[in-house]
C-alpha cells in the first residue's frame, strides 16, 4: 500500500464565509467547526458519511475563530472576534446549550484551549494578552491571571498534554511558555527563531517536543531540555529541526498526531502536507521528510488541520472557501 492522502469527504461547512477551525471531540466521534458566519457546527458520522448534527447560533456577534473541547467532551469553548469566549454544555447526543460568556479581552479573541485537567482554560487576543481561567465544580469561570509577555497580537494558545504548561504564539514572531509558581503564572521561556508571525503550535504525544508554524513558511521543532520538572526551575527548549522549502506561502497550522507521530500542515498555498520523522535519526537532530501532500486540497487558504484522536490517519482540514475536508493518511506497510 502506497502512502498518501486520500479524500474521504468534503463538507460544505460554512457557505459564503471562511471556515477557520476544526476540532475533534476527545473520543473522536464529533467534529466541531467554526467560521465567519458566526456559527459553530457539530458534525457526526452516519454510516460512512459525516453530516451536520447541529448548528450553534446566537453565541457570538462576529466571526468565531477557534473552538476547543473540554477533556471530558461535555463542554465546548468558542473564541470570537466579538472579544468574548462562549462556553457551551452538551445536553444530549449532539445538542448544546450556552452556559456562560467570558468577557474581559479588549478586542478579538483569537484562540481558546482547555488544559488536560479540565480545570483551566486559556484564551489569547489581539490585545496582546493571554488569560488563564479557572473552572470550579459549579461551572463558574474566574480569570486567575493576565499574561502580557507578547508585544503583538497573540494568535494561538496550546497546553502541554500532561502538565500545566502553556504555550502561546504571536505576531511578534515569538513563542512564550508559561508555568505556575506559588499561585502565580509567569512566562518561563521565550522561543525565538521564526522571522515572521507564528500562527500555530502543537505538542507531540509525550509533550517533549513542540512544533511551530509561521508566516516565514517554515515549521520548527523545539525540544525540551529543561532540568527536572520542579515548579521553580527555568524552562529550556531548543530548536532541533527546521522544515523549510516545502510551503509556498504562510503555514497557518500544524498538528502532531498523538497516535502515529505524523505531522500535518495547513498552508496559504491551498495545500495540506504530512511529514514523517526518520526514526533512525538522532533525537537531537531529527529528520522529517515530506510523506504526502495534496497541493490543491482546497480552493483557497487552508486554515487548520486536525488529527482524529482515536482513529489513526483520519485528518480534518478547513479553508477560506468555507469547506471542511476529511482525509485519510495511509502509511507505507
Amino acid at each position: 500500500m502506497k502512502e498518501g492522502l486520500s479524500l474521504v469527504q468534503k463538507l460544505s461547512g460554512h457557505p459564503d464565509s471562511r471556515c477557520w477551525f476544526v476540532s475533534w471531540s476527545p473520543n473522536g466521534t464529533l467534529l466541531a467547526s467554526c467560521g465567519g458566519d458566526k456559527t459553530i457546527r457539530i458534525w457526526g458520522r452516519e454510516g460512512e458519511s459525516w453530516v451536520c448534527k447541529s448548528v450553534l447560533e446566537d453565541g457570538h456577534q462576529r466571526t468565531v475563530r477557534k473552538v476547543s473541547w473540554s477533556p471530558c467532551g461535555n463542554y465546548l469553548a468558542s473564541a470570537s472576534f466579538d472579544a468574548t469566549t462562549s462556553i457551551w454544555k452538551k445536553k444530549d447526543n449532539q445538542d448544546f446549550e450556552s452556559l456562560t460568556v467570558l468577557e474581559g479581552h479588549e478586542n478579538e479573541v483569537k484562540c481558546v484551549a482547555w488544559a488536560p485537567s479540565g480545570n483551566l482554560l486559556a484564551t489569547c487576543s489581539r490585545d496582546k494578552s493571554v488569560w488563564v481561567w479557572e473552572v470550579d465544580e459549579e461551572d463558574e469561570y474566574e480569570c486567575v491571571t493576565v499574561l502580557n509577555s507578547h508585544t503583538q497580537d497573540v494568535k494561538h494558545v496550546v497546553w502541554h498534554p500532561t502538565q500545566e504548561l502553556l504555550a502561546s504564539a504571536s505576531y511578534d514572531n515569538n513563542i512564550c511558555l508559561y508555568k505556575e509558581d506559588d499561585d502565580d503564572w509567569e512566562c518561563r521561556a521565550t522561543l525565538q527563531g521564526h522571522t515572521s508571525t507564528v500562527w500555530g503550535l502543537s505538542f507531540d504525544a509525550a509533550g517533549q517536543r513542540l512544533a511551530s508554524c509561521s508566516d516565514d513558511r517554515s515549521v520548527k521543532i523545539w525540544k525540551d531540555y529543561s532540568s527536572g520538572s520542579g515548579a521553580g526551575g527555568d524552562l529550556s527548549w531548543k530548536c532541533v529541526c527546521t522544515l523549510s522549502g516545502f510551503h509556498g506561502r504562510t503555514v497557518y497550522d500544524v498538528a502532531w498526531c498523538r497516535l502515529t507521530g505524523a505531522l500535518a500542515t495547513a498552508c496559504g498555498d491551498d495545500g495540506v502536507r504530512v511529514f514523517k520523522e526518520d526514526e533512525t535519526s538522532d533525537p537531537d537532530q531529527p529528520v522529517f521528510s515530506l510523506s504526502a501532500q495534496v497541493t490543491k486540497a482546497h480552493n483557497q487558504d487552508v486554515n487548520c488541520v486536525n488529527w482524529n484522536p482515536k482513529e489513526a490517519g483520519l485528518l480534518a482540514s478547513c479553508s477560506d472557501d468555507g469547506e471542511i475536508a476529511i482525509w485519510r493518511f495511509q502509511e507505507e506497510d
